[in-house]
């Protein structure tokens, strides 16, 4: 096993890059509203080659996909993956500025980028997230390939995981 001396951290003021361990983040369950999570909407998994990932699920896995479609705000190229209960959002990169683009350099052959779960308040979750100590990526919500609202929280607020909020 291997032993960590610094824990998981969580940014907490993103121009001075300060972090605190999550194990430091308090709680008053008295005083403050837990925020509560709704469904997993998807799992984004960044491919290196969208026709070849379609083809994987579409014609080898039988699966159900969209049709792809460009998120120039987003800096991505989207297909989704229909799985009856979730899906699973491939994405590639649209052009060299894209955000998953340094992730696909480090990660070549593609991988798991992110988890969407849903909120039934977008605005009232990005408030909450905020007064609790956990960083967005982002002062306020975009719209996301869904047509939906969404913020993304950075991973050292969450265990490491890029996750995504969604309006329900």
């Amino acid at each position: 096993l291997r032993s960590f001396t610094n824990p998981t951290r969580l940014l907490i003021n993103a121009s001075r890059r300060t972090f605190i361990s999550p194990s430091n983040v308090t709680f008053d369950s008295t005083t403050q509203e837990v925020m509560k999570l709704g469904k997993l909407n998807h799992v984004a998994i960044a491919v290196p080659c969208l026709k070849s990932s379609v083809n994987l699920f579409q014609n080898i896995l039988g699966a159900q996909c969209s049709e792809a479609s460009d998120i120039p705000e987003h800096g991505v190229t989207t297909v989704f993956v229909d799985l009856g209960n979730t899906k699973i959002e491939l994405l590639q990169k649209l052009g060299d500025a894209s955000p998953i683009a340094k992730f696909l350099d480090k990660n070549p052959s593609g991988g798991i980028h992110h988890i969407c779960i849903e909120v039934k308040d977008i605005n009232t979750a990005i408030q909450n997230v905020k007064e609790k100590g956990l960083v967005t990526l982002g002062d306020k919500a975009k719209i996301g390939a869904h047509g939906k609202p969404v913020i993304f929280l950075h991973p050292k607020s969450v265990n490491g995981i890029l996750l995504e909020l969604e309006q329900e």
